[in-house]
């Protein structure tokens, strides 16, 4: 039987104690990878308690970092707080600063790091 999460399960989990996201509204426990996601904690910390799919799809995750994801898999959103993970107009957004969307620009770098770190890691990278 798939355990299954609450909206304030998941934001009850968003230190680096206790690290949860949800993506495609099923919910990872990312605690453990922490010190090791290549693009540094602050990234996982910033999607913690609520839905990461945007981040995690926007940087275009290899085929090992979607399998390494499917390790980390606890269970899924309650269908009622699926649409509660939708950002309101304005929360959580940044300013648009010109090229890259102001503070999104380097979170897309840092995901960049997190494909080569994973790629590297399997080897295909020198």
């Amino acid at each position: 039987m798939a355990t299954t999460y609450t909206l304030e399960d998941l934001k009850a989990n968003k230190t680096r104690k206790s690290l949860w996201l949800s993506i495609h509204h099923k919910v990872y426990d990312v605690t453990k990878f922490i010190d090791e996601h290549p693009g540094g904690d602050e990234v996982l910390l910033e999607e913690a308690g609520r839905d990461g799919t945007e981040a995690f799809e926007d940087v275009g995750h290899s085929d090992e970092a979607r399998n390494l994801l499917k390790t980390l898999l606890i269970g899924s959103l309650n269908k009622d707080d699926v649409g509660s993970l939708k950002k309101a107009p304005g929360a959580n957004q940044s300013v648009n600063n010109g090229p890259g969307g102001g503070s999104q620009f380097p979170l897309f770098v840092v995901l960049a790091l997190i494909v080569a770190f994973l790629a590297w890691k399997a080897g295909y990278l020198g």
